[in-house]
């Protein structure tokens, strides 16, 4: 590995920040192996022979500074580590000159991309892992909204602007704008004194943030947005159309019996009280988190090329194609009927 990637980073300045720590003061430099673009804001350099990855940061999705960003992201590991489904936290690496966004170290996951429907229920156990654990004293540095359905409504009325500067049909705008009523209406949601549970949630948990081991154990590797939230909105973002096509190495649709499996894995693996206060939410909560999916999608769809610059072009035309599919009327339409 040599030279600056696109993302502003230099593997020299990666070198040198990783041999100040101890443990790795004698790697060589020839040991770092940049690993294949997967997603939209992160690089990934293996590090051949010690087990560990550097988690490289090409932009902040939630719009956070270089050093708050990598607590958080920090925070995130070692909070998750106790489900037994994420990697390890490692280290970090602080910004600076080659390196401006900084970078993470976590343990290395040997694993492949989850076949869809097949690895449903591993996936739903990874969650259940998450959603179980105790919650911590403090919350902080990760976010833990009083109402989760109350931030998760907000953050959608924040990117809804998005709908406006993207090219869409009149019908498709109508649909949308539609949902957004019924969404800021509550038309779905349950009576009033519902219990609302409060867990860790990983929020982009889309198939394709999973490996599956060579036990069929599913790994959650992006934290970056992990916080304490809703578990519904998992269970809905990791099943939607708009996430199960998003990463080309899964590109699967989950027809309604694959998603019924899929609860029913999860409800099996966590308390049976937390089974049944989530059930009255999973139907709006699928509603809320496809607006919040579709929303990102509409500012992907608008400057996607900006956010992410110098991504491999078949997977750049993957994801531009998969954002313009689900932003047609027919699509937004066929994924309505999850909840008509």
């Amino acid at each position: 590995m040599t030279g600056t990637d696109v993302s502003g980073f230099s593997a020299a300045a990666l070198h040198a920040a990783l041999t100040r720590l101890p443990r790795l003061s004698d790697l060589p430099a020839d040991a770092l192996e940049p690993m294949p673009l997967k997603g939209v804001a992160h690089d990934h350099v293996r590090l051949r022979g010690r087990r560990l990855v550097a988690r490289i940061p090409r932009w902040s999705q939630l719009g956070l500074a270089p050093w708050t960003a990598l607590e958080r992201q920090a925070a995130a590991f070692q909070r998750a580590e106790p489900s037994g489904h994420t990697p390890r936290f490692a280290g970090l690496l602080p910004p600076g000159d080659g390196l401006p966004l900084g970078a993470l170290l976590v343990g290395e996951v040997e694993g492949r991309a989850p076949r869809l429907p097949d690895d449903m229920p591993a996936i739903a156990r990874a969650l259940a892992a998450l959603h179980r654990m105790a919650p911590p004293d403090f919350y902080e540095p990760l976010p833990a909204p009083p109402d989760p359905v109350a931030a998760l409504l907000a953050q959608v009325e924040r990117q809804a602007e998005w709908f406006d500067h993207a090219v869409l049909t009149a019908d498709a705008r109508a649909l949308i704008a539609a949902e957004l009523d019924a969404a800021r209406a509550g038309d779905l949601n349950p009576p009033p004194d519902t219990p609302m549970p409060l867990t860790a949630v990983g929020v982009d948990v889309h198939p394709g943030n999973f490996l599956i081991d060579g036990h069929g154990k599913a790994w959650f590797t992006d934290l970056e947005k992990l916080q304490y939230g809703h578990p519904a909105s998992d269970l809905a973002h990791a099943s939607l159309y708009t996430s199960t096509k998003w990463d080309p190495a899964v590109n699967a649709v989950l027809a309604p019996a694959d998603v019924a499996t899929f609860l029913d894995a999860w409800a099996l693996a966590v308390p049976g009280d937390l089974a049944g206060e989530v059930q009255p939410w999973l139907r709006p909560l699928r509603r809320l988190t496809w607006l919040r999916t579709l929303s990102w999608m509409a500012r992907w769809a608008v400057e996607g090329a900006a956010l992410s610059p110098g991504m491999p072009e078949p997977l750049r035309a993957h994801m531009d194609a998969h954002a313009a599919d689900i932003l047609r009327a027919e699509r937004i339409g066929q994924v309505r009927r999850d909840w008509a």
